[in-house]
């Protein structure tokens, strides 16, 4: 069943990314949870990372913006 978590996993990261990309909003609670799994090694796919480093150029880009 490994293969059932990781790919649960990285169904629940692309809905995340694509959520935040979508409404242009990120929550201080969201950014920690991508921040925490940007920098684990623990079962954390380069295409996960791509993702998740998305949001960060995004952020960076000023288009993005945090909400409390």
């Amino acid at each position: 069943m490994p293969g059932s978590v990781q790919s649960q996993s990285k169904q629940t990261i692309t809905q995340m990314v694509n959520q935040i990309l979508k409404d242009g909003n990120l929550s201080r609670q969201e950014y920690f949870q991508l921040v925490t799994l940007f920098l684990s090694d623990f079962s954390v796919t380069d295409e996960e990372r791509a993702q998740i480093n998305q949001v960060f150029d995004q952020l960076q880009m000023e288009r993005l913006r945090f909400i409390d």
